[in-house]
């Protein structure tokens, strides 16, 4: 499935880019490239992304609420304007014990063997 950028030379306020729905998990790509990609994403309460790896560091920040992120089995809790790095094959999942919303960022450049 294909997901559009967000309008290039358009302000935009980062955290009403995307809403919450009801007992849902909601992407939003804000620049998709070979070499990388920045998504929006929002958490209802009570939601959770299953346990995952990735071959790149995934930068995230949040933009809204509190997140709980679980990096290798450890917890993290990160309020509004917190981020953390997901290292490269890390096991990583997402608890929204409340509504959050976050950016992740991940790079792709500079993993070449």
């Amino acid at each position: 499935m294909d997901y559009p950028e967000i309008e290039k030379e358009k302000s935009h306020i980062i955290v009403e880019i995307i809403q919450y729905i009801p007992n849902a998990v909601l992407s939003k790509t804000i620049i998709k490239k070979t070499t990388g990609n920045i998504t929006a994403s929002s958490f209802d309460a009570g939601e959770e992304l299953a346990e995952k790896t990735s071959p790149f560091d995934n930068y995230i920040q949040i933009i809204d609420g509190t997140a709980e992120i679980i990096i290798n089995e450890k917890k993290h809790k990160l309020t509004l304007g917190q981020g953390i790095i997901i290292p490269a094959h890390a096991k990583h999942c997402f608890n929204a014990n409340v509504q959050f919303k976050m950016i992740s960022t991940i790079i792709k450049s500079g993993y070449e063997d």
